[in-house]
């Protein structure tokens, strides 16, 4: 196989023995037609080299990478609802294969914290959703719906367009079945999407070994999870590790946040040990500020609304908490879950003022261009949606004119939008040679609001047409480099 030399291969998962994963066989399926993949990320561990009919042998019948072992299926538990559930686990998907990054656009990896030497690069996996049955199905069929796939290719790339620290899309094969699904006209196409991760380490990775009253199981994953995504945490030193991840989840929740995302299963099983974003079902951006908006038909008390994500973070690093208790003294243990807080904080006025585009001043004065952006939003409410203020006012002052002969120009008056343009010049542009790029030049900035996405699936589901699917993944990619967002 014509892997590049940037290919390096580095299974690290299996060490951990037969406690914690099955070995699986992936789905035989009747079909596969590639319909995408991603190039970049590809060049990235040196698969870019790759033909689409090695391609799809490898991410659609999953015939092991080189120096790979082959499929694993993960174990854990999590709570759901906070209703824990003890039977959980890779139930559709796997790990396919762990190796080492060797970031090609430098840009691209400037805000990737630094796990390991830059010159071995990240540990990242290559997991799987839709790929057939295991031994954790739960009486599914294993398989994911080509529109579910197409939904998580559009998420992960918003979101890194957006600066999310967020697992990427790598690869989706439409598969050839017909599913049946009650939250989707059926019989339904199906797809197995790829995914490129910072681990699939689950906090509900740590729940099942403390639920089974295993410390010993805690202890030798805290040291996996320390020496390979934290190194940074002396050995041994568990209340570290802790609060490296509170601090990378911090991060991520302020993230969400600025971008106007609502993830909408925030339970224990989905949030994992590096801050990093993933699994992507019935996610939302915000169409405009609503606290209470969300993004699940089924969270019907709105336990993760958009603001309350933070909320739901924190609840579910308690619960990781609980179980380092098995190793580790409860006091420290609850001085590093205690970071949370002012971690968040200082991440979300950051978040703000990258999504502004202009440089901090002092915590007082971006604590109050924080407050600003988010009152002017409120005040505004429908007449203004969320992306549009921070593509017109990207760069603060340097974009004034370029604000106030747009089509919003309208919205931009009053007492609450004064405090916050106020607000807003008194921090310096960052970058402003940014806005000139062609970007900038649009009328409006890309969204992913529910009414494109039911677009881009209709032109698929009635006439096969992934033309605009590929055209917006396009744009989403020069917005990403237009924006260059946490340099």
């Amino acid at each position: 196989m014509p892997v590049s030399p940037a290919y390096h291969p580095d299974p690290r998962f299996p060490d951990l023995g037969g406690d914690y994963s099955d070995r699986v066989e992936p789905a035989d399926f009747p079909n596969t037609t590639l319909r995408f993949r991603n190039n970049r990320a590809a060049a990235e561990v040196g698969l870019d080299s790759l033909s689409d009919v090695e391609w799809i042998a490898h991410f659609g019948r999953f015939q092991p990478l080189p120096g790979q072992p082959g499929p694993m299926a993960m174990r854990y538990h999590g709570h759901q609802f906070r209703s824990y559930n003890a039977d959980l686990g890779d139930g559709r998907g796997f790990l396919a294969a762990q190796l080492r990054e060797t970031p090609v656009d430098a840009q691209a990896a400037s805000d990737r914290v630094a796990s390991v030497s830059a010159s071995r690069g990240r540990l990242l996996d290559l997991g799987t959703k839709g790929s057939g049955t295991t031994p954790w199905s739960r009486g599914g069929d294993g398989r994911l719906t080509l529109k579910g796939g197409m939904r998580e290719v559009l998420a992960a790339t918003m979101l890194e367009t957006l600066g999310v620290p967020t697992s990427r899309a790598f690869s989706l094969i439409e598969t050839g079945e017909a599913l049946q699904r009650g939250d989707e006209p059926s019989p339904t196409r199906s797809a197995v999407l790829v995914r490129l991760s910072h681990s699939h380490v689950r906090f509900g990775t740590f729940q099942r070994a403390a639920w089974q009253e295993r410390p010993d199981m805690v202890a030798t994953l805290a040291e996996h999870v320390r020496s390979l995504y934290h190194p940074a945490v002396a050995a041994g030193d568990t209340p570290g590790l802790l609060r490296a991840i509170v601090e990378a989840s911090a991060r991520l929740s302020a993230r969400w946040i600025a971008a106007g995302f609502v993830h909408g299963v925030l339970n224990t099983d989905n949030l994992n040990v590096t801050g990093e974003s993933f699994d992507y079902g019935p996610w939302r951006f915000l169409p405009q500020y609503e606290p209470g908006f969300t993004a699940a038909y089924f969270d019907q008390f709105g336990l993760y609304a958009f603001a309350r994500q933070p909320e739901a973070v924190f609840w579910n690093l308690t619960q990781l908490a609980g179980c380092l208790k098995l190793v580790a003294d409860a006091e420290p243990l609850t001085e590093a879950l205690n970071s949370f807080g002012p971690a968040y904080i200082r991440e979300l006025r950051a978040a703000f003022l990258a999504r502004l585009g202009v440089l901090s001043v002092s915590e007082e004065a971006d604590q109050t261009l924080l407050d600003a952006t988010l009152a002017f939003l409120r005040e505004a409410g429908a007449d203004l949606r969320w992306e549009p203020l921070f593509f017109d006012w990207f760069g603060g002052f340097a974009s004034s004119a370029r604000a106030l002969a747009g089509p919003r120009a309208g919205l931009y008056h009053g007492e609450t939008f004064e405090a916050f343009r106020a607000a807003l010049f008194a921090h310096e542009s960052d970058r402003p040679e940014r806005l000139e790029d062609p970007v900038f030049a649009a009328v409006d900035p890309e969204e992913m609001l529910i009414d494109e996405v039911e677009a881009l699936w209709a032109a698929i589901a009635d006439r096969d047409d992934w033309g605009p699917f590929a055209a917006k993944l396009a744009r989403l990619e020069a917005a990403r480099r237009a924006w260059d967002l946490f340099r």
